[in-house]
């Protein structure tokens, strides 16, 4: 019985990872779109590339964001 569980588990788990990598390619798209480059895939940027994306941050947005997690933290505290 447990075989026959496994199938549909199986194939239902492949068909998630696809629906993830799809959805991951369209999202690539819309963040290149957005920054005007054309589509790269993640695995074919090299460290390089990798280090200057995570260094281009909105200082405004991280702000906000502390500032936030800050107000959550108070507010459970209390």
């Amino acid at each position: 019985m447990e075989q026959n569980q496994h199938k549909p588990r199986q194939a239902a788990d492949q068909e998630f990872q696809k629906s993830l990598e799809q959805l991951e390619d369209i999202l690539q798209e819309n963040l290149d779109e957005d920054q005007g480059t054309p589509p790269v895939r993640n695995e074919s940027k090299n460290e390089v590339e990798l280090v200057e994306d995570l260094t281009v941050i909105d200082l405004a947005a991280l702000e906000d964001a502390v500032a936030d997690i800050e107000e959550y933290l108070d507010k459970k505290t209390k």
